[in-house]
């Protein structure tokens, strides 16, 4: 299976402009989306998360 480098590559030899760019765009928003996992996970003490109890309400008589 190729790489996106390879891709990349094989796209400029080949005069596919706009796929390349095409491709250049999906990793960057990939490195993107990553960075901004990574400094989620950062902010977010690891543990249980607290969500609460339901309050269930009955029919009304």
């Amino acid at each position: 299976m190729p790489t996106s480098a390879d891709a990349s590559k094989e796209g400029k030899s080949n005069g596919w402009l706009a796929e390349v760019t095409g491709l250049q765009t999906s990793l960057n928003e990939a490195a993107r989306k990553l960075a901004s996992l990574d400094r989620a996970h950062e902010r977010q003490p690891a543990g249980h998360v607290n969500l609460g109890l339901p309050i269930i309400v009955g029919p009304k008589p």
